[in-house]
């Protein structure tokens, strides 16, 4: 078997899209010949830099958005639907304390970083719910199958400096790559690290990588 090719995925569970991406990834990861790692990095931090701002402060952008969220949602089979109240949960409080906390648990729990992902874009893409409180990410955790005990001890741990670095690394190596938004997903291939933004380049991916594009969901593909 030839070598794994390095996928990186780098989202924030603010961005609904970086769900769909990070879902349609984990599925590939035992499809295609691939070392799938997670690089959780703050979109904010990122589109300060970048000089670019959110889709949906644009309203014409934002109208769109509703609807193609619900698409979306059908097309990939994730649960998306915006929250009540998208300035307040998504503009205004926005996700640093969660990228902290998720970023907490891929320091000493790796093995949850998946699972605690999914749950915080389920909370706040789903269930319409905060993910700046502290029990919200306690509940996330839960739900993720981590214990109350570690996940308490992550909470403590989550404003450390160590986290602070960890987080501001993986945004940090996200710039260095080009990025500007999320999801972002950059593939080493010979050697060479490729950039493709958004949730709708997979068939180019797969092309690049030399694997079958199945469909957002290959476990039913008739291919």
């Amino acid at each position: 078997m030839s070598r794994r090719q390095v996928v990186e995925l780098f989202y924030d569970v603010v961005s609904p899209y970086s769900w769909l991406g990070f879902e349609v990834l984990l599925r590939y990861k035992n499809i295609w010949n691939v070392d799938l790692r997670l690089r959780p990095a703050l979109l904010g931090g990122i589109m300060h830099a970048t000089g670019n701002s959110p889709p949906a402060m644009v309203p014409k952008k934002g109208a769109y958005m509703g609807k193609d969220i619900e698409r979306q949602s059908e097309f990939y089979q994730v649960p998306l639907r915006q929250p009540s109240d998208f300035f307040q949960v998504v503009i205004k409080k926005g996700s640093l304390s969660a990228m902290r906390f998720l970023t907490a648990v891929q320091l000493s729990h790796p093995e949850f970083v998946e699972g605690v992902s999914r749950e915080l874009w389920r909370r706040i893409w789903f269930e319409d719910k905060d993910i700046t409180e502290a029990e919200s990410l306690l509940e996330a955790s839960k739900k993720a199958g981590m214990s109350e005990d570690s996940a308490k001890k992550l909470l403590s741990t989550m404003n450390s400096l160590e986290v602070k670095n960890k987080l501001k690394e993986n945004t940090e190596d996200a710039l260095a790559y080009g990025i500007f938004g999320m999801p972002s997903i950059v593939a080493h291939i010979n050697g060479k690290p490729e950039l493709f933004f958004g949730s709708d380049r997979f068939e180019l991916l797969a092309h690049y990588l030399g694997e079958k594009w199945l469909g957002p969901v290959p476990q039913k593909s008739r291919l």
